[in-house]
């Protein structure tokens, strides 16, 4: 079953009295345990995509499925739920929480879910190991690099075990050495965990590494390219 499925998706942003459609008639099927990249010129309709996708917005007509569920059928209570157990998310800003530690911020999506302490405590040193970061645990984001500080958004999004990570621009404020470890690491993790990745990316070595690139422009999709569906030959 794919895990994301989108049905003639339309969506228009109305600035005073003018109408800009972002989206128009969007049909797409996201395949699990992949990388899809989503990639286009600026004011394509990407990020807008991808906010879809991640239930942060809802169109205004189509039908958005994510892990079988018809999402605009939910209350928003149960959809910030839905979001907290199905989703994960990884921003190009990082979005870490200042005051909290390497550690903390990990765990914060499962104290949310109210994941039992021991279970937390052992989910949490796993996924900080598996980025590497033990030795870091203890540091504030403050005292990382930009890399080491995606590292932590990267275990931070997986902490629930969702279904989908999402990522917007997830290399775009490190520097291309760093983006490409953190690109291997997501390849690695997604392996590991059997989760579906999706980027919206401007990199090229994102769009390289993608098992499915959908080209998207002025709203409409313009191209999905099918490739090998590397993330299951470690399965």
């Amino acid at each position: 079953m794919n895990v994301v499925t989108l049905k003639h998706i339309g969506k228009t942003y109305h600035l005073d009295a003018v109408d800009v459609p972002a989206l128009i008639d969007i049909d797409l099927e996201i395949r699990p345990n992949c990388f899809t990249v989503i990639s286009g010129p600026s004011g394509s309709g990407k990020t807008t995509l991808l906010n879809l996708i991640g239930c942060i917005d809802q169109p205004d007509s189509g039908e958005v499925i994510v892990a079988g569920e018809a999402v605009q059928t939910l209350s928003d209570d149960a959809l910030s739920d839905f979001r907290a157990r199905h989703i994960g998310f990884i921003f190009q800003n990082f979005n870490l929480l200042p005051v909290l530690t390497v550690r903390e911020n990990v765990e914060y999506p499962l104290l949310l879910a109210r994941v039992p302490a021991a279970e937390r405590k052992a989910r949490v040193a796993a996924l900080i190991e598996a980025v590497g970061l033990s030795d870091k645990a203890g540091n504030f984001p403050g005292e990382l690099s930009g890399g080491q500080r995606q590292r932590v958004a990267i275990a931070r999004a997986l902490a629930p075990s969702p279904n989908l990570v999402l990522a917007d621009e997830p290399t775009a404020n490190l520097d291309s050495h760093t983006g490409a470890a953190i690109i291997a690491l997501m390849r690695e993790m997604q392996r590991e965990h059997h989760v579906t990745f999706v980027f919206s990316s401007h990199d090229p070595k994102v769009l390289a590494e993608a098992d499915d690139a959908v080209m998207i422009r002025d709203g409409r999709i313009e191209n999905i390219e099918r490739r090998e569906q590397r993330g299951e030959e470690a399965t």
